[in-house]
């Protein structure tokens, strides 16, 4: 068995969680080949010293992997997301942070959960990605031009807000006035778009989400749509350029440029471990059922 290791950043509490990973995969001869950087500072801190098979950004996971693990919170797994691509190598997360929806592993439970990976006891969910396309063209979104949470528009440099012309299948919907708009796959729905009063949504559910950021028309609410429905923006302001991001991708562009947003024709893959359900993630992640009425 062949698995790809990435973490994205090193804090103290994450020491353990990777000594037990690398042993536990190591007791049982399973080839961990690791993302490059991520290695490099593992050597730094002393964390690990054999050599080990290495992977980059420019490397492309094969199906010779039987996934691909994160060590990190969400916004890791969302970076894991790119080494990944249209490969089909399921994507494992193993909770470092805080809140971590898309995490499955949580620490107290590493070595337990991960002998479902070593016994092929798991199951995948696909998981919806939004594409781009910019005009006039925009070299940001040339190689990495795709979103697992949401693609955001939002303005740059300036307090004042931006006005985001939106089209749904080359039907006008509305002019937006507001500090930004946020297009959500249902994986993102407890992500920016939660936070910004956009619903929860089942990875399952065949829909994206339209959701303002702190909009000057207070009738505009968040709307769900489906997911095969082609979104258009126009985004007009007072600066120059105002900010798009993908996921944790940001990229600056050029006012009155035309974006277009629709799902991929690809999706990637996620590890569902048994008894980590959806449902029971977020009871505990948002403390349903902590009333004491209940």
């Amino acid at each position: 068995m062949k698995i790809a290791i990435y973490g994205q950043y090193y804090q103290n509490s994450t020491e353990p969680i990777i000594k037990d990973i690398f042993t536990f995969f190591n007791t049982n001869n399973v080839e961990m080949v690791i993302e490059e950087n991520f290695l490099n500072m593992l050597y730094e801190k002393q964390l690990v010293k054999k050599e080990y098979k290495t992977f980059s950004p420019s490397t492309a996971l094969d199906n010779s992997f039987e996934m691909l693990i994160s060590i990190g919170g969400d916004g890791t797994i969302l970076r894991a997301a790119a080494f990944v691509r249209n490969s089909g190598v399921p994507l494992l997360g193993i909770n470092a942070g805080r809140l971590g929806f898309l995490a499955k592993v949580q620490k107290e439970n590493i070595e337990s959960l991960l002998q479902y990976v070593i016994d092929q006891n798991y199951t995948t969910s696909e998981r919806t990605l939004l594409g781009i396309t910019c005009e006039p063209y925009n070299d940001a979104f040339k190689e990495l031009n795709f979103a697992m949470n949401e693609v955001t528009v939002s303005r740059k440099d300036t307090t004042s807000m931006i006005t985001v012309e939106t089209y749904l299948n080359n039907e006008y919907l509305n002019s937006y006035w507001a500090d930004g708009l946020i297009i959500s796959t249902p994986t993102g729905s407890t992500g920016y778009s939660l936070s910004c009063g956009g619903p929860i949504l089942t990875p399952d559910v065949k829909s994206l989400v339209i959701t303002p950021i702190a909009p000057h028309n207070l009738t505009a609410r968040p709307l769900v749509i489906p997911d095969d429905t082609e979104i258009t923006l126009r985004v007009t302001g007072r600066e120059d350029q105002y900010l798009v991001s993908l996921d944790s991708r940001i990229s600056s562009v050029k006012n009155e440029s035309i974006l277009k947003i629709k799902k991929t024709d690809y999706k990637i893959k996620m590890v569902e471990i048994p008894g980590e359900t959806f449902l029971k993630t977020l009871r505990n992640k948002l403390l349903w059922g902590e009333d004491k009425r209940n």
